[in-house]
C-alpha cells in the first residue's frame, strides 16, 4: 500500500519524537548515538555481524525523498536501528539501554496513530536476531577477542562495543534527585583549607570532558617500572616452568584463564603504556625456551609488563580482567620465596593472602562472624613488626599514604582499593624478615548495601574502618584516590598519579555494620597522621574551572546478573545500648536544649533522607511522614531563637517565586523556566550556593554623582580678593559674594565680687577710709 500524505505526516511526527527524546539531568539527547551509520573502517566486525545496518538520518532522508512504498517499511527500518544496537552491544550498556528506551517509544508512538497500520510483532527477516538465530548474549561468548578501553562508546553515532569481553557501561540516572549542599564542609588537605565545590554540579558535557582531556594531555607520562624490587634468585631453568604454569592454569570450573592473555594482540599500541615493543605470552614462552633472558630481573620485568598491558587492555570489572589478575597473583606466588606446590596450582582465595575481601570480611575479634573468618582490624597493628619508610616490589616503590590495587579473594575483577598506613618488616618467627603493608580498605558501590535510589560518582569508593595486613605479593599496582573537593578542581601531580593509572574519588565513609554512609567533613581524618598537614601530599594540576564526575545509578538496579557482596538494603537500626563491632553502642542519650527540654533526634533512616546522595545517606524523595519529621526537627521556637548562633548567610531558596509566596499563591499566572547550560556557562556563579549570578534588570543602588569641587587656582583667587576687601572679608562667602552678617553674640555678664561692690560704693559716696 502506498504512503498517503496523512501517513507521511504522521511518520515524520514519529521520527521527530524519537529525535527529540532526551534525559533531563544531565541534558542528553538519546538519538545522538543512532544518527549515522557505524564507521566501517573503525568497526569492520560490526558489518560482519549485522546484516542490515540502519541509522536515523538514513530513514529520515528516505522518507523525505518518498522512497518508502509502505508505512510498515518505515517501521521496520526504525526498528532495525534499535534491534541492531541491542544485538551487538552488551546488555546493560548505556547504548543498549538507550536503544531499548527508543524502541519502546517507537512502539508507543506508532500505536497511538490510527492512520498507521499495526506494526509487525516479530523482528524483520533481515535483522541480526533472525539471520544469526542466536541471542545477543551469545556474542559475548563466541570469540575470545578482547575489548580495548579506547574502543568504548565515542561521539560517533551508534558505535558498537566489541563483542568479547563486553564493556560494562553503567546507566546514568536521568531524573535523579540533586545532591544536597553541605554548608558545614571543613576540608583540609595538604595543610590548606579547601571549600567544597558548588552544591548543584553542572552536567558533564563535551566541553567539560575536553577540559579534563586537555589537562591530562599536558601531564608528565609514567616512565615505567623502576629498577628495584625485582626477583634476583630465580634459576634460568625456572623461567619456562613458570610460563607453562601460567599458560596451563585452570580455575575450579576447568576454564583456562590464559586465554585472556593470548587474546591480546602482540603489538603494544595502547597509548597509556610506557613501552611500545611487541609483547605476548607466546613471545615470552618462546624467549624462555631460547634462554633469551640473561637475568631473572629481565624475565621478571617482562612478565610484569605483560600483565600491565593486559590490565590496560581489558576493562576493570570484566571477566577477562579478573582472569588476568588471578594469573598475576599466581605469578607473584610462583616467584616468591615460598612458592605454592604444583602444578596444578589451586587456591580457594584466588591466591590472595587474605581469606575474604570487602563486603564479606569480618574483623578478627568479631562476635558474630556468621561462619566467615576474621580478617581485618579496626586500627593499625604494631605487634611483631618493624616499621620502615618504603618497600619495593616488582618495580613499584610503595610509601606511606600511597594508594594500591590489591588482590581480592572474592572477586578478582574488582581489586581491593586501599591506602597504605604503614610499611613494615615482620618480626614473627614464621614470617621473619618478610615485608608487608598495612592498608585501609575502601569499598566500591557494589560492595555496600544502599537504597535503590542512591547515586554514585564515577569511580567512587568509600572509606571504611577496616585495616588489613598484606604481603607485597598481594600488590597489583599503584593507583590514586582524591577527595571530592580536590577531584573536581584538578588531577594529582606526579609521583602520586599519572594519566595511565586508575583514579578514584571518595566523598563519604561507609559503616558496613550499620549500612550507613557519612559525609566526610575533614579529609585529614581519613589519611595517615604523618601526611595530614603536609603541603607536599598529593598537590594538583588545576582545571580552568570545576569539573564534576558523572553520576550513575546503583549497580544493582537493572542488572540482575551482577555478583557482588553488596545489594539493595536499608539502614540497620541498633537498639539502645547494643554493642557494635569496633566499639560504641547503638544510640546515644538524648540531647537537651537551652531550656532543658529533651530534643527528639531523628532516626538514622530519617537522617538518611535529609543527607542526599553525596552528603551521606540517601533513599530518594522522603515520604510524607519523613518530611513532617524533618520539618519539626528543624523548627526553632521563637523563645529560643535569640540563643541560636547567627548564620553568615541565608541558605534557603531565594528565588522570586519563593519571595512572592510560592507557586501555590501565584496560581497559574506564572511559569518558571530554567536557563539552559549554553546560557549559564557565560555567567559567574555564587561560590557558596552555586547559583547563577544573573539578573533581569540593572541593580537599584546606582552610584551617586560626586558634588562639584573648586580648583586650587580658584580658591587662591578668592583668598586674594578677600584680603583686598579688608573688613568686608568676613562678610564674603567662598565664592566672593556678600553674605548677611550673623547676629552678634550677647556677652554674658558675670556677677561682681564683694570687693568690687564695696569699692564702687566708697567711690560713689566719697567715703574716706581710715588709715593706720
Amino acid at each position: 500500500m502506498p504512503v498517503t500524505p496523512t501517513q507521511k505526516s504522521e511518520l515524520e511526527n514519529v521520527l521527530q519524537t524519537l529525535l527529540n527524546a532526551s534525559t533531563q539531568r544531565p541534558k542528553r539527547r538519546l538519538a545522538d548515538m543512532f544518527m549515522e551509520l557505524v564507521d566501517k573502517e573503525s568497526w569492520p566486525e560490526y558489518y560482519e555481524v549485522i546484516p542490515e545496518p540502519r541509522c536515523l538520518n538514513g530513514v529520515k532522508a528516505s522518507l523525505e525523498k518518498n522512497k518508502y512504498k509502505d508505512p510498515l517499511d518505515v517501521y521496520d527500518d526504525l526498528n532495525l536501528v534499535f534491534l541492531n544496537a541491542l544485538y551487538y552491544n552488551e546488555e546493560g550498556s548505556q547504548i543498549s539501554k538507550d536503544a531499548a528506551t527508543l524502541k519502546g517509544m517507537l512502539d508507543t508512538e506508532w500505536k497511538q496513530r490510527s492512520v498507521l497500520p499495526a506494526p509487525r510483532v516479530s523482528p524483520p527477516a533481515s535483522s541480526a536476531q533472525k539471520v544469526n538465530a542466536k541471542p545477543s548474549a551469545s556474542i559475548a561468548k563466541a570469540a575470545p577477542a578482547p575489548t580495548k578501553k579506547q574502543a568504548q562508546l565515542k561521539a560517533a553515532p551508534a558505535p558498537p562495543v566489541p563483542a568479547v569481553p563486553p564493556v560494562a557501561v553503567p546507566a546514568t540516572i536521568s531524573e535523579a534527585v540533586e545532591r544536597q549542599p553541605s554548608p558545614d564542609m571543613d576540608v583540609d588537605v595538604g595543610g590548606t583549607p579547601e571549600p567544597e565545590g558548588p552544591a548543584n554540579e553542572p552536567a558533564r558535557d563535551g566541553e567539560t570532558d575536553e577540559i579534563v582531556k586537555q589537562l591530562e594531555r599536558g601531564l608528565p607520562r609514567w616512565e615505567g617500572f623502576s629498577a628495584m624490587g625485582w626477583t634476583e634468585d630465580l634459576h634460568n631453568d625456572k623461567y619456562l616452568d613458570i610460563v607453562l604454569a601460567i599458560s596451563g592454569h585452570k580455575d575450579a570450573n576447568g576454564t583456562r584463564l590464559a586465554a585472556s592473555l593470548e587474546a591480546m594482540p602482540e603489538e603494544s599500541s595502547i597509548p597509556e603504556l610506557s613501552f611500545s615493543f611487541p609483547l605476548s605470552l607466546a613471545l615470552v614462552e618462546s624467549r624462555a625456551r631460547m634462554k633469551y633472558y640473561t637475568s631473572s630481573k629481565a624475565f621478571d620485568k617482562e612478565m610484569s609488563q605483560l600483565f600491565l598491558k593486559a590490565r590496560r587492555w581489558y576493562e576493570l570489572g570484566s571477566e577477562a580482567y579478573g582472569n588476568v589478575l588471578v594469573l598475576q597473583r599466581l605469578y607473584h606466588a610462583l616467584t616468591s620465596s615460598s612458592p605454592p606446590p604444583g602444578p596444578p596450582h589451586s587456591s580457594s582465595t584466588n591466591f590472595a593472602s587474605v581469606r575474604a575481601g570487602p563486603g564479606t570480611a569480618r574483623p578478627l575479634h568479631s562476635t558474630d562472624t556468621e561462619g566467615v573468618p576474621g580478617v581485618t582490624m579496626f586500627r593499625v597493628s604494631t605487634k611483631d613488626r618493624s616499621f620502615v619508610e618504603e618497600v619495593h616490589f616488582k618495580g613499584w616503590s610503595v610509601r606511606l599514604a600511597d594508594w594500591l590495587h590489591l588482590s581480592n579473594p572474592d572477586d578478582p575483577s574488582r581489586p581491593i582499593v586501599g591506602q597504605v598506613f604503614k610499611c613494615f618488616v615482620s618480626d614473627e618467627l614464621a614470617k621473619k624478615g618478610q615485608p608487608g603493608v598495612t592498608v585501609c580498605w575502601y569499598y566500591r558501590p557494589e560492595q555496600t548495601f544502599h537504597p535503590a535510589h542512591r547515586q554514585f560518582w564515577e569511580n567512587e569508593v568509600f572509606k571504611t574502618s577496616h585495616f588489613a595486613d598484606h604481603p607485597l605479593e598481594d600488590i597489583i599496582e599503584k593507583i590514586a584516590c582524591q577527595f571530592t573537593a580536590r577531584h573536581i578542581r584538578g588531577r594529582p601531580r606526579p609521583p602520586f598519579w599519572y594519566p595511565s593509572w586508575p583514579l578514584y574519588v571518595c566523598d563519604s565513609r561507609y559503616n558496613d555494620r550499620e549500612r550507613i554512609f557519612v559525609k566526610i567533613k575533614n579529609w585529614n581524618s581519613c589519611v595517615p597522621e604523618e601526611v595530614r598537614k603536609s603541603t607536599e601530599f598529593m598537590p594538583i594540576y588545576p582545571f580552568e574551572r570545576p569539573v564534576f564526575p558523572r553520576r550513575f545509578a546503583s549497580p544493582f538496579v537493572g542488572n540482575k546478573n551482577i555478583k557482588a557482596p553488596g545489594g539493595i538494603g536499608d539502614v540497620i537500626e541498633r537498639a539502645e545500648g547494643e554493642k557494635i563491632e569496633g566499639g560504641g553502642t547503638g544510640r546515644k542519650r538524648p540531647r537537651k536544649n537551652a531550656a532543658g527540654s529533651q530534643v527528639v533526634a531523628p532516626s538514622r533512616s530519617e537522617h538518611t533522607d535529609r543527607s542526599g546522595p553525596s552528603k551521606g545517606l540517601y533513599v530518594g524523595p522522603p515520604s510524607g511522614a519523613q518530611a513532617a519529621a524533618s520539618t519539626s526537627y528543624q523548627y526553632v521556637p521563637p523563645a529560643q531563637a535569640q540563643h541560636t548562633r547567627p548564620q553568615s548567610r541565608a541558605t534557603g531558596d531565594r528565588s522570586i517565586i519563593t519571595a512572592a509566596g510560592g507557586s501555590a499563591s501565584l496560581g497559574n499566572n506564572v511559569t518558571a523556566e530554567k536557563l539552559p547550560p549554553e546560557t549559564t556557562k557565560h555567567f559567574d556563579r555564587d561560590p557558596g550556593t552555586n547559583e547563577v549570578l544573573w539578573f533581569a534588570a540593572p541593580p537599584l543602588d546606582l552610584a551617586h554623582t560626586p558634588p562639584p569641587q573648586h580648583s586650587l587656582t580658584y580658591l587662591h583667587y578668592l583668598a586674594k580678593k578677600n584680603k583686598k576687601a579688608g573688613s568686608k572679608s568676613d562678610k564674603s562667602g567662598a565664592d566672593g559674594s556678600l553674605a548677611p552678617s550673623p547676629p552678634k553674640k550677647r556677652r554674658k555678664t558675670q556677677p561682681s565680687t564683694m570687693t568690687e561692690t564695696l569699692q564702687s560704693m566708697i567711690t560713689k559716696f566719697r567715703v574716706s577710709m581710715p588709715r593706720d
